[in-house]
């Protein structure tokens, strides 16, 4: 049997974390619900000639987009779960539909900044009762979508004494694009709301793209720190995590005189790291003894030790 035959036929798996299936099945109803609730708005807009309601629906085409890419992540990462060429696992695979559902995120608030401040300067008259029936509508519709997004990983994550990290390491990146799109839009439909209440009763006609602005500004933020949370995964940014610190006190705690040279950590599951350590000594060393002391720290799923 060649050499790559045998890698293919190794049980020693590489897959850390499997795609969560509550997650994936209720990523699924979110997306159809939305899409529905698209449709409904788009053909009631054009029935009723109304723009704020065909707005609102061309608007939730986005997040029906990103929500079908989360779920298309999900299906993809179980779907190449036991495919060799990915070197640890397909984890990142959910990382990047979280990282792509942000970048269209920012685009979102962008259209929405710009859509509010083209209103300021060109105020259109409202159908006030009708426009706050669709956006009551798509608040019930988001809120009904936010709850079954909701993260509830503390129900299947067993906290350790030894486990003192932050728990955004724990967070599902892929699930938490697709809250936050369903959150923005949530978000959009309140503020549309307060917006045309106050129209309505106060003729205050500059609330609506004012709330746009103040909307497209807080979907810019979770936009940003989504990014920033994913794109972190992605690029291996992790040597500042406390996980880190762990393994040096666990090394620098060894009888031996033990000099580290050289250590990689990254992420490859949802709180699993791998560690790649490079140590030199003066005595003998077993690489299984630093495996041994290292397996304490449970969140370390693979480590390779080499002894120079």
């Amino acid at each position: 049997m060649n050499t790559r035959a045998a890698l293919q036929a190794s049980t020693h798996s590489h897959q850390f974390d499997t795609a969560n299936p509550i997650a994936k099945k209720n990523v699924l109803y979110a997306t159809l619900l939305t899409f529905v609730t698209m449709i409904a708005e788009i053909v009631g807009g054009l029935y009723y000639n109304s723009m704020a309601l065909l707005a609102d629906g061309w608007h939730m085409s986005s997040h029906v987009l990103a929500l079908g890419m989360a779920y298309l992540a999900y299906v993809m990462a179980t779907k190449y779960a036991n495919d060799v060429r990915f070197n640890f696992g397909t984890f990142k695979i959910e990382v990047l539909g979280g990282y792509t559902s942000a970048v269209l995120l920012v685009v979102v608030a962008f259209f929405m900044a710009f859509h509010s401040i083209e209103r300021i300067f060109n105020p259109q008259t409202i159908a006030y009762k009708e426009a706050i029936m669709i956006a009551i509508i798509g608040l019930v519709v988001n809120l009904i979508c936010a709850w079954l997004l909701k993260d509830d990983h503390h129900h299947h994550d067993h906290d350790h004494g030894h486990h003192h990290h932050h728990h955004d390491h724990h967070h599902d990146v892929n699930l938490k694009a697709a809250y936050i799109h369903v959150l923005a839009d949530a978000l959009t439909s309140v503020l549309a709301i307060i917006a045309l209440i106050g129209g309505m009763l106060w003729g205050a006609d500059w609330l609506d793209p004012v709330m746009g602005i103040v909307g497209s500004v807080l979907v810019f933020v979770w936009a940003i720190g989504l990014i920033k949370q994913s794109g972190k995964v992605l690029l291996d940014a992790n040597m500042n995590d406390p996980v880190v610190e762990e393994i040096i006190e666990v090394i620098e705690g060894l009888e031996e005189n033990v000099t580290l040279e050289d250590l990689h950590v990254w992420r490859v599951g949802k709180g699993k790291y791998g560690c790649l350590l490079s140590l030199t000594c003066k005595a003998p060393l077993d690489p299984a003894h630093v495996k041994r002391a290292l397996s304490i720290h449970e969140e370390l799923v693979h480590v390779s030790v080499e002894i120079k």
